[in-house]
């Protein structure tokens, strides 16, 4: 998952370590040391996503991030020596998708530019509707079909499924899981992901107890059948589904 990513960042040792560490993941990556640079970077390369710190000289990178914001929606994750609740708060009222404070890990960072990259390229005109046999997850109604049947699910149930469901027949650790779902948030346990899909298989499976659908392969995590190759996304008739939100 390439993309042009702009870090700004006035020491130059960490804008060096970050393109290191975002380098190794594909990515072209350009450095720039101050916020006029920053505010022109972008201006004229039009990245994917900026890594923003904020204590720089000539333009203060909170005001940076409120200028471009004005101008495109381009992911923007700020860096800060700052860890008050009041200026977490005032970035991302500025139109900051992420914040991480000094001193960060740079593979956590890396997680949360993948995290960004993703939610932007899902909302930038994939398809919205997702299928699987049967299974239909509309990702821009935010609603999921069996059979024409809409099924109630939480958010993470929701975000679970498109993800297993984006790629029938593959196998997601848990730890895949929690990275792609559960984004920068943090002790999410790999129990969690247990509970989330056992809630999802009493709402899609026929019988809970011995799942069709949502596949357990041991040894290594969970799996959406694929419908093309003999699983069974279809269900030829109403059973229960388990309608309850589990909300």
């Amino acid at each position: 998952m390439s993309a042009r990513v702009l870090v700004a960042e006035d020491d130059e040792k960490q804008a060096r370590l970050i393109r290191i560490y975002l380098e190794r993941e594909g990515n072209a990556v350009q450095t720039v040391h101050d916020g006029r640079s920053a505010i022109d970077r972008a201006r004229t390369t039009r990245p994917d996503l900026i890594v923003l710190d904020v204590m720089m000289p000539q333009v203060d990178g909170l005001d940076v991030c409120r200028i471009l914001r004005t101008e495109s929606q381009v992911p923007i994750l700020l860096l800060t020596a700052r860890s008050t609740e009041e200026d977490m708060l005032l970035g991302l009222d500025l139109g900051a998708d992420d914040y991480m404070t000094k001193p960060y890990s740079p593979r956590e960072l890396t997680a949360r530019v993948r995290a960004l990259l993703r939610r932007s390229r899902a909302a930038g005109g994939e398809p919205t509707v997702i299928r699987a046999g049967a299974l239909e997850i509309d990702t821009a109604r935010f609603e999921v079909r069996l059979a024409g049947e809409v099924i109630a699910l939480t958010g993470k149930e929701f975000a679970i499924l498109a993800l297993l469901a984006g790629e029938p027949g593959r196998a997601f650790t848990r730890a895949q899981i929690i990275d792609r779902v559960f984004g920068f948030e943090q002790n999410v346990l790999e129990r969690t992901v247990d509970a989330h899909v056992m809630n999802l298989r009493r709402k899609l499976e026929r019988g809970p107890g011995t799942p069709r659908m949502l596949e357990t392969v041991y040894g290594r995590g969970y799996r959406l059948a694929d419908p093309d190759r003999g699983g069974s996304g279809d269900r030829g008739d109403g059973g229960d589904r388990g309608r309850g939100s589990d909300r």
